[in-house]
């Protein structure tokens, strides 16, 4: 029976950001600086040898956990709110221990593709991905210069528990150049806080163009709208955290509202730090462009960094 995902959210995940896979990764690297000519052998027969040993979790199980255990609400009948696809850059042979594990600890993901080496980029159209999140910085940068969805590379930060109920989701987004294009930090990079400030005052009615997380943000109201309960009381919790301050704040309410899209919480910090408030939060996962607020918040909450497209003037300024 053919699945129709138009109203579903679909999660691409790396298994290295769903496991945590560091040790094979190491070892990886470690052949291949001795012996580049047999690293890859190498590494097929420790993950073959080692196929049977579940892995513990990545930086973006609890978000992935999360939002599955939403399909609770789904009705009988209707696709599903969540479905989450592992794209690996493993072959078929040694990610057998990724499917073994997502097996024995029952995460309810049943599709999975293994490009062995190639990009995992290449795919996910394919599988109708809203948002893909990996490790990989070269495959981040081709899905958005691609413009196929939403990518964010994930920061291994040191350990933390997580302790956000199952019960409920729980994103952050930062603003310019994350939900909104990057006019307007171009306007602050070029120009100064003054210019932009007298920019987005002047503009608070005009709405801000789509930047590269808009489709995901919409895609999270229709799961919003999906759900049996009013938006208010909705366990998928949505937070703009943002170094804007008045009086450029206007402009990014009201363009959510033009968008038509419910937010539950919003921080404009005017620059102060962002992971005091992201801690606070309590969030599965906080994306931001910036190394300059990841380094912080990846210490304090699963982070993921939006790069720039490769033909942004951003690089130029920043």
């Amino acid at each position: 029976m053919a699945l129709y995902l138009k109203d579903t959210l679909v999660i691409g995940i790396s298994a290295t950001a769903l496991f945590d896979l560091s040790e094979s990764d190491q070892l990886f690297r470690q052949e291949y600086q001795k012996d580049p000519d047999h690293a890859i052998e190498k590494y097929r027969q420790y993950m073959l040898e080692n196929e049977e040993n579940p892995l513990n979790e990545g930086i973006g199980f609890p978000l992935v956990k999360a939002l599955l255990n939403l399909n609770r609400y789904q009705e009988k009948n209707e696709a599903p709110l969540v479905e989450v696809v592992v794209i690996s850059r493993n072959s078929p042979e040694t990610g057998i221990r990724v499917l073994n594990t997502i097996r024995n600890i029952g995460l309810n993901v049943t599709r999975s593709a293994f490009t062995a080496g190639e990009s995992s980029a290449d795919y996910l159209e394919a599988f109708d991905v809203d948002l893909f999140l990996t490790t990989n910085e070269e495959d981040a940068q081709k899905v958005i210069d691609s413009g196929a969805c939403a990518s964010a590379v994930l920061s291994i930060p040191p350990k933390y528990k997580c302790d956000i109920p199952d019960d409920q989701v729980r994103i952050a987004f930062d603003g310019d150049a994350v939900l909104f294009d990057e006019s307007s930090e171009l306007v602050y990079k070029e120009k100064g806080l003054d210019a932009f400030h007298e920019n987005e005052n002047n503009s608070q009615n005009v709405p801000m163009n789509e930047g590269p997380f808009a489709s995901f943000l919409k895609k999270l109201s229709t799961l919003q709208e999906r759900l049996p309960m009013k938006v208010e009381y909705s366990p998928v919790r949505i937070a703009i955290v943002t170094a804007r301050n008045s009086p450029s704040d206007l402009r990014v309410i009201k363009t959510l509202r033009h968008w038509g899209v419910y937010v539950d919480e919003a921080f404009f910090l005017g620059g102060i730090e962002k992971s005091n408030i992201l801690k606070a939060f309590k969030a599965h996962i906080f994306f931001d462009d910036q190394e300059v607020h990841l380094h912080n918040s990846s210490l304090v909450v699963p982070s993921g960094k939006v790069l720039y497209p490769s033909t942004s003037r951003l690089h130029e300024v920043t």
